[in-house]
């Protein structure tokens, strides 16, 4: 324990305060576990025992600039990556006992160690594609992107934003009926954003205003748009299809020059216009919570409501359209669903990614930037079990159905329990 001393007027005394220091075993814990998994996967299971190589493929076809592939012997590439992750996590150890806070940096490189080493177990004598790994990965991430930094604007503002799921269900149908109808794309990504913000009125009415348990009202409304959208599919749409649910999909464009670059560029820069939209959109909320009057506002309502009153901030209109807003970013990734994957709309086709939204916002600690790679990170968890079941892996494909959300519960329950919410977060604002 350290001690700290504390200035004092003159003529008193100095008070010597002892500064407490958290000694925190989260993380050794969480990567030791790791360790030892990769221990009994990578090594006790190994699979490659008689020189199999996993290729990994770095290019696409079409690429201008080809990159050549990279074999790796399986079972010594297991070993290696194995000895490194135990001392990584016996590293971490050592810098909690300090006691110190373990760098993210370390964290991040024991991460990307173990996924190198789990793909070259899982593509022992087969091949995976690089680029279309991570392809998948950014379109399969867009609608979480989306409704995580709707969630990320709600709850700065002090609301929390459990409707995502119905926001995201919202914007995926009207998108669907009005491009479908009028063979318009952009005013089906309009119409998205608007149903979104419907969606968000009746929340922010509910909760702001009559003052109902927000948690509630977000799951009632999570119900009550699942139940309308599946109504009208099955009495409507399903019936009117050529008319109401065929809607043409964006085209992906290809940035000249970037779209070149060697596996970052297929991934970043050939997308449809709704990716370039998200990457604007994430710029703009980061750039607009700590960098300007409004996200000040923001912030001020989430953190400390009585002190933003008292400084002139109407509060419960502030909070009211900054969910409005939240609502129309997620309604965006809801038609990224019919606009700019599968075509058409589907009962429940969001299949829960409103929820994984949420959760990237608590993984992300209710910051856009973080909020956003915890988004990529689930839907990571998603594609891969894409991937692994077209080069034939021997992970059980029950398993890999769960992976998103086991990795979802992990990162939540498992690495950030101590971060802590906006401090109004879910507390209503009544004026005395």
């Amino acid at each position: 324990m350290s001690m700290t001393t504390q200035a004092a007027p003159a003529g008193s005394e100095i008070v010597i305060l002892p500064k407490v220091v958290v000694r925190s075993w989260k993380v050794p814990i969480a990567l030791g576990i790791f360790a030892v998994g990769a221990l009994l996967l990578f090594v006790l299971l190994a699979r490659g025992r008689g020189g199999q190589l996993s290729t990994f493929r770095l290019s696409q076809e079409r690429d201008v600039i080809q990159l050549p592939e990279v074999p790796l012997p399986t079972f010594l590439t297991g070993v290696i990556i194995t000895v490194v992750l135990f001392g990584l996590a016996a590293w971490s150890a050592w810098i909690a006992s300090r006691p110190r806070k373990v760098p993210l940096w370390l964290t991040v490189v024991f991460a990307v160690l173990f996924l190198i080493g789990f793909l070259t177990w899982a593509a022992a004598g087969s091949t995976i594609p690089v680029p279309g790994l991570l392809i998948g990965t950014v379109t399969l991430s867009v609608p979480l992107i989306f409704g995580a930094l709707g969630g990320v604007i709600s709850e700065r503002a002090g609301v929390v934003n459990v409707a995502i799921e119905g926001q995201l269900l919202a914007g995926a149908f009207t998108s669907a009926v009005v491009a479908s109808v009028t063979g318009n794309l952009y005013l089906g990504l309009v119409a998205a954003a608007i149903s979104g913000v419907l969606v968000s009125f009746v929340l922010a009415a509910f909760s702001i205003k009559y003052v109902v348990d927000q948690v509630i009202v977000g799951v009632v409304l999570n119900v009550l748009v699942t139940g309308l959208t599946s109504f009208f599919y099955s009495q409507v749409l399903a019936a009117n299809s050529a008319l109401l649910n065929s809607p043409p999909r964006f085209d992906r464009i290809p940035i000249p020059l970037l779209s070149e670059i060697p596996i970052l560029g297929p991934v970043l820069f050939r997308q449809t216009i709704i990716v370039y939209i998200m990457y604007v959109v994430v710029a703009l909320v980061y750039f607009g919570l700590f960098h300007t009057k409004w996200g000040l506002r923001v912030r001020a309502v989430g953190e400390h409501p009585k002190a933003a009153d008292t400084v002139g901030i109407n509060v419960n209109s502030t909070r009211f359209w900054n969910v409005s807003l939240a609502g129309a970013i997620a309604g965006m990734g809801g038609a990224f669903f019919t606009l700019g994957s599968v075509g058409s709309f589907n009962k429940e086709m969001t299949a829960g990614a409103g929820f994984i939204a949420l959760a990237a916002v608590i993984f992300g600690r209710w910051d856009p930037i973080r909020a956003t790679l915890a988004a990529l990170l689930f839907g990571f968890a998603s594609n891969l079990q894409n991937v692994l079941g077209i080069i034939g892996s021997p992970v059980p494909s029950e398993f890999m159905l769960m992976l998103p959300y086991v990795v979802t519960i992990f990162a939540v329950a498992g690495l950030v329990g101590l971060s802590r919410p906006p401090a109004a977060d879910g507390k209503p604002y009544i004026k005395a």
